[in-house]
């Protein structure tokens, strides 16, 4: 029996996983609209609105999936996208 509850727990826990990841990549989505807003043909105000609520669904759905997905898997990630670590990567690369 517990291991049925085992089970279901980590079930539960890896739809949060996948729930978060999704929101992540939305927050994704939400920037690319913002870059494109600017060059839509429509009033300054409707640019200035859209752009800034872009903004903020980018920021609501990035801090909800971090939350669901947890710290490990944000801190993992982040270090892929670390400029020091490319860096680092093409100097090994070009000294071998």
């Amino acid at each position: 029996m517990e291991l049925i509850n085992n089970t279901i727990s980590l079930m539960k826990k890896n739809r949060f996983i996948q729930f978060g990841i999704i929101l992540i990549l939305l927050s994704g989505v939400a920037f690319a609209i913002m870059l494109l807003i600017p060059f839509l043909n429509m009033e300054n105000k409707y640019k200035v609105l859209g752009s800034t609520s872009a903004i903020v669904a980018m920021e609501i759905l990035f801090w909800t999936g971090s939350l669901l997905v947890g710290k490990q898997l944000i801190s993992k990630y982040k270090s892929y996208l670390d400029p020091k670590r490319w860096i680092e990567k093409i100097k090994r690369k070009l000294m071998n």
